[in-house]
């Protein structure tokens, strides 16, 4: 069977947001593989982190909002191939670089000498704070007290002043008593602090042998970082001073004089602290901190050449976006009005994208406009070029978007609840479209969906997100028939399809667990009936049940207790067969 090729690679990705004062984490370590030419389906109640999830292919994240963790691999070969001019000015600011990486190579022969001066310095800054244990137990403390007051808070603002002055005033002196045990832990916590200090300040025989020991080492550091440079590095550094240059090119002057002298001090803070800097990933993860990093592969007397990784989640630069947004990675939003500018024609909406990403005249752009409008199934598309996005139906206008979307050919197209806004007979034809349309343009569809039956019309594999993680990942007919997280039984149970005549519809109960707030255990548990003691204590990992097939849950350990799937969802197959009269 042939392998499929990973066309994103998302890794260990946490998503955070600034939001007043506070820090809710949106996305909590997802790690997923998206294929070329496949669709996948991500699924999940509201606020489950699935359009969060996505923005950050397309680095459409809110202004309070940042990727804290974890990357975002895009393998594209055209992307990655970068060439700078080999110009004299160039060949000057490399040698400089060079020049200042081997006056920097001095630190890694005192390397080891370095990170025992920095042990020295961190032993004595552990010695006047908090140990471990301390640290742990009164965070723990205050965490705890910090939530019990939220959940008060929150609680206090539900409560009705006319009809319940009692439990309104019991609640307020509840959190009054809680700020006041919150400070009496500041101070605890203060007074230890001084306490640990005032002891290792007295602490002579620690004292004299810490500044003996730190001048002996200062000593020997010096001296080591005296010695020469060796060939071997200097070679290495002429290549490193070369990516640094492939790694900012693209960048305008002053934005590239910035980059280059950020990334040689990153370079120099890993050369002082002995990171191996021949090794690949090593060298990666260091430029990652400034600017995706660009192998050098060679040069001639033209042009510099190399090829990058490149890291979406590191991408901070505008007009790196702009080579991917669009290009590479479109969107088609749920609601096609808003999508639109109701002042411009449709015709002028659709040819001035193609015009800045394909760089061709308007002209070309105007034909490849309407023959796009044509595949969308926009009738008569020369003679309603001109229209506006009022004069067009809901499912025309989202035929407009998807042509927008698809218009400079990209590799990965999201469709985030791109059905919602439409009736049912649309919601059909925009679907069929969609998937007609990936024959044709070999594309990457990323469902994000709330609806099932949507799932399994189109999608080849589906994700289940429930507090910002993925819980069960499988393909289509793995999670609809074969499902293995109680929260995937919960939401095929909420299919409208499987309801029976003087029976109620099934809902998941409770509520999903507050994102400001560490997660212990399974997020799940609170409204799991299924859920078991280890469930509230510590999270499970991810099981693999095929090749295909992963799901989080202690259900899946061998030790945990036989539970069968609902009988609501056993033989869905059959049921949906049924109520469809297929």
């Amino acid at each position: 069977m042939e392998e499929k090729k990973v066309l994103l690679s998302v890794k260990d990705l946490e998503v955070e947001f600034r939001v007043r004062g506070r820090i809710l984490t949106a996305i909590r370590g997802i790690s997923l593989d998206i294929y070329e030419n496949e669709s996948i389906a991500i699924v999940g109640e509201s606020a489950a982190g699935k359009s969060v999830f996505t923005k950050t292919f397309a680095g459409m994240l809110d202004d309070n909002g940042y990727v804290s963790n974890g990357s975002i691999v895009f393998n594209d070969p055209e992307l990655a191939e970068t060439t700078v001019p080999n110009t004299p000015e160039v060949k000057a600011r490399i040698k400089s670089i060079h020049a200042k990486l081997n006056a920097a190579s001095r630190y890694e022969n005192g390397a080891a000498i370095y990170r025992r001066i920095n042990e020295l310095k961190q032993d004595r800054i552990r010695r006047s704070s908090l140990s471990e244990a301390e640290a742990e137990q009164l965070d723990t403390r205050i965490e705890d007290l910090r939530f019990r007051r939220a959940e008060t808070y929150n609680l206090k603002l539900t409560i009705d002043p006319s009809k319940e002055k009692d439990r309104l005033k019991e609640l307020s002196h509840s959190i009054k008593k809680m700020d006041e045990e919150l400070k009496q832990l500041e101070d605890e916590r203060k007074k230890t602090i001084a306490a640990h200090k005032q002891a290792m300040n007295n602490d002579t025989a620690y004292n004299t042998q810490f500044k003996t020991e730190m001048a002996q080492l200062t000593a020997q550091y010096r001296e080591a970082c005296a010695q020469p440079v060796s060939a071997d590095k200097i070679a290495r550094n002429e290549i490193i001073a070369k990516e640094i240059y492939l790694s900012v090119g693209r960048y305008n002057v002053a934005k590239r004089i910035k980059a280059i002298n950020d990334l040689v001090k990153v370079v120099r803070n890993a050369m002082k602290n002995g990171l191996d800097l021949n090794d690949d990933a090593t060298r990666t993860d260091v430029f990652d901190d400034v600017a995706f990093r660009v192998r050098f592969l060679d040069e001639n007397e033209e042009r510099i050449h190399g090829t990058c990784v490149i890291n979406l989640a590191k991408l901070k630069y505008a007009k790196d976006w702009t080579r991917i947004r669009g290009r590479r990675i479109a969107t088609v939003f749920q609601d096609p009005m808003t999508s639109l500018n109701p002042i411009i024609t449709i015709g002028k909406q659709i040819s001035s994208i193609i015009m800045k990403h394909q760089d061709c005249s308007e002209v070309e752009a105007r034909a490849r406009a309407i023959e796009m409008m044509r595949k969308v199934g926009i009738p008569n598309a020369e003679n309603r070029y001109d229209d506006y996005p009022f004069q067009y139906s809901g499912g025309m206008r989202q035929r407009i978007v998807i042509a927008i979307a698809l218009s400079c050919q990209p590799k990965i197209l999201i469709c985030d609840e791109p059905t919602t806004a439409l009736d049912v007979t649309i919601q059909a034809q925009i679907l069929k479209l969609i998937k007609d349309l990936q024959k044709e343009f070999n594309y990457t569809i990323v469902f994000i969906t709330h609806d099932l039956g949507v799932v399994a019309n189109v999608a080849d594999r589906v994700a289940v997100l429930y507090a910002g993680q993925i819980v069960e990942v499988g393909t289509t007919e793995e999670v609809f028939y074969d499902p293995r997280h109680p929260y995937t039984w919960a939401l095929l149970s909420s299919l409208p399809q499987l309801a029976q005549r003087d029976t109620e519809l099934f809902s998941i109960t409770g509520t999903p667990p507050s994102l400001y707030n560490k997660i212990a255990g399974d997020p799940f548990a609170p409204r799991n009936p299924y859920c078991l003691k280890i469930d509230v204590v510590k999270a499970p990992p991810m099981f693999k049940i095929t090749e295909t097939h992963y799901a989080k849950t202690w259900l899946l350990d061998p030790r945990a207790p036989k539970i069968d799937k609902p009988a609501a969802i056993d033989n869905i197959h059959d049921k949906m067969i049924k109520a469809f009269n297929i």
